[in-house]
């Protein structure tokens, strides 16, 4: 089982990589940065080894730095526009045509 100061680490990083995607301007790279956070995380969520952690922590935390770069890169070039599926006004119903 992971140690306390682990469990803070890796839900910090966590958080981290959900705000880094959220900053994406692009609809598909924000929605691909989030659910690759998502997924990742879930998939060592019951990892016991504590040298796979600190190796899946390592991993994280360089993957943060992309993700960082790249959210603060797409901001630069954001136009503003968004795609209908962005629009949370619209919401359809199976019964929608």
């Amino acid at each position: 089982m992971a140690t306390p100061a682990t469990k803070t680490q890796v839900i910090s990083l966590y958080r981290q990589f959900l705000r880094s995607g959220s900053k994406f301007g692009a609809y598909n790279f924000r929605d691909y940065a989030i659910r690759r956070a998502r997924d990742g995380f879930r998939s060592n969520m019951k990892e016991a080894d504590p040298e796979k952690i600190s190796a899946f922590i390592k991993k994280a935390e360089q993957d943060l730095k992309v993700v960082q770069r790249q959210s603060a890169i797409s901001s630069m070039f954001n136009s503003g526009e968004k795609l209908i599926i962005e629009d949370q006004r619209i919401v359809r119903t199976a019964g929608d045509n």
